[in-house]
């Protein structure tokens, strides 16, 4: 741990921070200090202004008031560039990358290597990239273009291209939201190198376990507001999220007693082979799910369990094979409007880029897949997709200023519920949850178990895939586990705990756990 003495000059730090947002006041009057060689944390709930913050610190957005300190001297970022030259830079949760520009080429973007001839020296770019990508995941080929990248590696592009920077104050903004176990740890200890080496850390995480393993301190945030700064090493995480919520959160999932009625989703040996190649994402997966079921899905990165719900949800036609059977009826899912059509949502993975249409309105994305509603005399009426929306806004309580607030203002936690009633606007009698809470705080997430919960006692059959083992074990009825794109053990309730489900998602342990199917 590092916490530096109160006469140490913080290498960065906001004064009276305030930022007005039309009808909005994201961040009232905020104190935040950083000291070299610290690793900080920074939590609170949604909308209490994490983000904000640290755009304002890092030169993203310009504060209405207050004032901004780099090694003790008022600095004025007019941009994100400006902080880059002094070597801040932000590791962003939702990915900052080109797509259709290589590892190498996104790494090195506006620090690009010139070579004697005046263009750019690829070749040299590529084996610093590689060197780089060495400390976080060597299988990461520089050469690759980025959108042939699944979410978690393209999250360690990010971080390998702010440490390419140089930076001496690095923002990470949820970084592990989207990598594997084995990734964290290796994330984990490159940053302890880097605080050993003197630089300071901002790491904005929901995962309290994280920042009270590897924070010096916590700064927690409320309603824009700052409330405290901890000592890391002295606090409890029951303090932490009394902090962050002004109350206990003890009844965090919600599971009241259900019937479990008929089956309604069925699997027989579904099969999806990969775009690229022959092999197989998903290999010969049966399951089944009935109508007040939660059916939850582990499994480490590259598992499979994304594929698995694409499939279900005709994403993929031509390379799938096997049978997906609705109410015991074989279903012909050529297209996500066919899965529709036969009662099947999806809420993806990624909701910016394939759950919302950004520029768009709250109101115009929240109707965007029930058009038919909507219509009158095969014209849209502005009433009745007004009417709509409000109804979805009330039962979400979904935050905004207006429903004609563009989606991309909204934070994580909203944004997500303006793409869960997006679907649920199309009466699902199957609902397929990819990642649901990822990237959104901890009483959002709240809101969401008890969410899954109301719909579970509707009769809804549920398909969950989650990355974090309590949200799994809290909220599922019984838990399916995948390794390499197979399914390797189905446990009840009852019989799932942590230890089980690791040991049935990490290659080599299949055999010992396929007992419990």
């Amino acid at each position: 741990m590092n916490v530096a003495s109160p006469t140490a000059t913080p290498v960065l730090s906001g004064r009276g921070i305030v930022k007005k947002f039309p009808g909005v006041l994201a961040l009232d009057r905020v104190d935040f200090d950083l000291n070299a060689g610290e690793v900080h944390g920074l939590i609170g709930e949604n909308g209490a202004g994490k983000t904000t913050l640290m755009h304002i610190l890092a030169g993203a957005l310009q504060p209405t008031e207050g004032e901004i300190l780099l090694d003790g001297q008022l600095v004025h970022f007019a941009n994100a560039r400006q902080a880059l030259k002094q070597r801040i830079c932000i590791v962003y949760q939702e990915l900052n990358l080109i797509p259709y520009l290589s590892v190498a080429e996104n790494v090195f973007l506006g620090r690009e290597v010139v070579g004697t001839t005046g263009l750019i020296d690829a070749k040299s770019q590529n084996l610093r990239c590689k060197e780089l990508l060495a400390l976080l995941d060597p299988s990461i080929d520089p050469r690759a273009q980025v959108n042939t990248l699944r979410v978690g590696q393209q999250q360690i592009v990010e971080i390998a291209k702010a440490l390419n920077a140089q930076a001496r104050v690095i923002f990470m903004d949820e970084p592990t939201s989207a990598i594997s176990d084995s990734e964290v740890e290796v994330l984990f200890k490159l940053i302890e190198s880097l605080r050993r080496e003197g630089i300071a850390i901002v790491y904005v995480s929901h995962k309290l376990d994280e920042l009270l393993r590897i924070t010096d301190r916590i700064t927690v945030l409320r309603d824009g507001k700052y409330v405290d700064t901890l000592v890391t090493g002295d606090t409890q995480q029951e303090t932490i999220v009394r902090l962050m919520v002004g109350r206990d959160l003890s009844d965090m999932y919600v599971q009241n007693v259900s019937e479990i009625g008929e089956e309604v989703l069925r699997l027989d040996s579904l099969s999806q082979r990969s775009d690229i190649g022959e092999h197989l994402l998903v290999e010969d997966v049966s399951l089944s799910v009935a109508a007040g079921e939660v059916l939850g899905i582990f499994g480490l990165m590259g598992a499979g369990r994304t594929e698995l719900l694409e499939s279900i949800f005709g994403l993929h036609p031509k390379s799938t094979s096997g049978s997906v059977s609705i109410h015991g009826k074989r279903c012909d899912l050529r297209s996500p409007a066919a899965a529709m059509g036969h009662g099947i949502g999806l809420v993806p993975e990624d909701r910016k880029k394939q759950g919302l249409v950004m520029g768009m309105s709250v109101e115009n994305n929240i109707s965007l897949s029930n058009i038919g509603l909507i219509e009158s005399y095969a014209l849209l009426s502005r009433r009745l997709e007004k009417q709509h929306a409000e109804s979805y806004i009330k039962q979400l309580s979904i935050k905004t200023p207006s429903m004609r607030q563009k989606a991309s203002v909204l934070s994580g936690g909203n944004q997500q519920k303006v793409v869960l009633s997006r679907v649920l606007s199309t009466i699902p009698r199957v609902l397929l949850l990819d990642e649901p809470t990822r990237g959104i705080d901890i009483n959002a997430k709240r809101e969401i178990y008890a969410l899954v919960d109301q719909l579970k006692q509707q009769g809804l059959a549920i398909v969950v895939v989650s990355s974090e083992l309590p949200e799994l074990l809290g909220i599922s009825d019984r838990i399916m586990v995948m390794c390499e794109g197979r399914k390797t053990a189905e446990f009840s309730r009852e019989q799932a705990n942590e230890e089980n489900l690791m040991q049935a998602a990490v290659p080599g342990f299949q055999a010992e756990t396929t007992n419990y199917a």
